[in-house]
């Protein structure tokens, strides 16, 4: 048991691992800093996401060891169990920020959408690799759909149009890669066009409808909705090349920023290490990106191969978000950033989905 434990180690992706590890210590940094500038001088927050870390760090250790094959036995009941507590948060479930989506587990708070975003790799991974090749019948696109939009139509309930453009996005991904005729990508288009339409005149909240409207002209609400989008565009540039140093950031440490911790933690690295620290956390990310390619390409099978680019998909549409709304290109919808936001649910998720993709890698 343990020759195999330790044959196992030596076989994990290292470069990918370090890259990890890198950020999340960049994002304990920039949480730090932001702990600076409360009136008490509160570190509850860095306390909070070092003891996260180190929990999600131990379950990254555990999923690498599992043989991946495992999560297609069982993803059944993980789609069972994904679609019974998103069903359930919605009668028991906590408000927070306007949004149902949290259970209360004494000082725990989880999000059952975290947990839908690794089942959903799992299930479409098993899906698309059992019809490699017969995705040119309409029927299996529809069949896709259907199971995203499983999991899609209970967030919105909460509501959560964020999280739910995350899957929506994921599946997209997975569904182009996999190459089918670009007469079904049309009519996606177009059923995409009519969601949208529906969604904003019957599902979408008042708040979200104007968030997207100062999206599209943030002189709307200057002083409103448009202000923390305006404000994280100032800490960006404020940065400059070297930044202002951690901890002197104008922005952050006086509290321009809001949620400066989660949704614009970015903003608050430009500006306290400046265009430098923003290319070096970039340059993480793109090494990440490119090992789980890599490890897409030397899965042993189709199910390791749609398993590894699933994660990369899930992450890269975080990252796509949160730096877009961060700079003001794209709409605030309280997308984390993959191991630098404040917030456990996520980092396990996100240490989970590293997880997955190390045990495809060890079994190449």
């Amino acid at each position: 048991m343990f020759k195999n434990f330790w044959d196992n180690l030596r076989k994990i992706d290292w470069v990918l691992s370090l890259s990890v590890f890198v950020l999340f210590c960049f994002g304990l940094a920039a949480i730090y800093s932001v702990g600076l500038s409360q009136q008490s001088t509160d570190f509850s927050n860095f306390n909070k996401q070092i003891a996260f870390g180190v929990i999600g760090f131990f379950i990254f250790l555990f999923v690498s060891m599992i043989n991946y094959s495992s999560l297609r036995v069982y993803s059944r009941i993980l789609y069972v169990g994904a679609i019974v507590l998103l069903v359930g948060v919605l009668f028991f479930g906590s408000i927070i920020r306007g949004t149902k989506g949290w259970f209360n587990v004494g000082p725990i708070n989880f999000q059952p959408v975290e947990f839908a975003k690794i089942v959903l790799i799992v299930v479409l991974a098993k899906f698309f690799s059992n019809r490699l090749q017969q995705f040119k019948v309409s029927k299996h696109v529809i069949m896709s759909l259907l199971i995203t939009l499983s999991f899609v139509v209970l967030i919105l309930f909460q509501p959560d149009l964020g999280s739910a453009f995350v899957l929506m996005s994921t599946w997209f991904i997975l569904l182009v890669i996999t190459g089918i005729p670009k007469k079904y990508l049309l009519i996606l288009l177009v059923i995409f066009m009519v969601i949208m339409l529906v969604s904003w005149n019957f599902v979408l909240k008042d708040y979200q409808r104007e968030r997207i409207a100062v999206f599209i002209t943030p002189s709307l609400d200057p002083l409103g909705s448009g202000y923390n989008v305006t404000q994280s565009i100032i800490a960006i540039g404020s940065g400059q090349m070297w930044g202002r140093g951690l901890g002197f950031g104008s922005q952050s440490q006086l509290k321009f920023i809001p949620e400066s911790q989660t949704d614009f933690i970015f903003a608050v690295i430009a500006e306290e290490l400046g265009l430098f620290g923003v290319l070096f956390i970039l340059g993480l990310w793109s090494i990440i990106f490119y090992r789980l390619i890599v490890i897409a390409k030397r899965a042993r099978d189709d199910f390791g191969m749609y398993l590894a680019l699933g994660v990369a998909c899930v992450l890269f549409v975080h990252i796509f978000i949160n730096i877009g709304m961060n700079m003001g290109i794209m709409p605030v919808t309280g997308i984390s950033l993959p191991f630098l936001s404040y917030g456990g649910s996520f980092l396990v998720t996100s240490l989970v989905l590293i997880g997955i993709a190390q045990s495809v890698a060890v079994r190449r």
